[in-house]
């Protein structure tokens, strides 16, 4: 019965990049709401809470493949699903 648990808060680490082994469409079909350094971002790539950082977007530049080029920024991050609504039980370092 873990999948109760899990399906309160999201997971530790996720990125929107479907070649990242940390991707899972189910969970960002959810909706995944961020809150870097007590401010909530919307420009998230991939975000790990037990490490404490997020990765953004760096402008319009792209890497020599076609990816975005991200800057990994450190800092407290909270992750909470969207559509559970207000109350929703946050994920944060512990």
């Amino acid at each position: 019965m873990s999948e109760d648990t899990n399906n309160d808060t999201p997971p530790d680490r996720l990125s929107v990049n479907p070649k990242s082994e940390h991707f899972s469409t189910e969970v960002l079909q959810r909706g995944v709401g961020i809150r870097f350094k007590g401010k909530q971002r919307t420009d998230i790539e991939e975000y790990s809470i037990s490490e404490g950082w997020v990765r953004v977007q760096a402008g319009k530049t792209m890497d020599r493949k076609g990816n975005p080029l991200t800057l990994k920024l450190n800092g407290p991050v909270e992750a909470w699903y969207e559509d559970l609504g207000e109350d929703a039980p946050v994920a944060k370092a512990g």
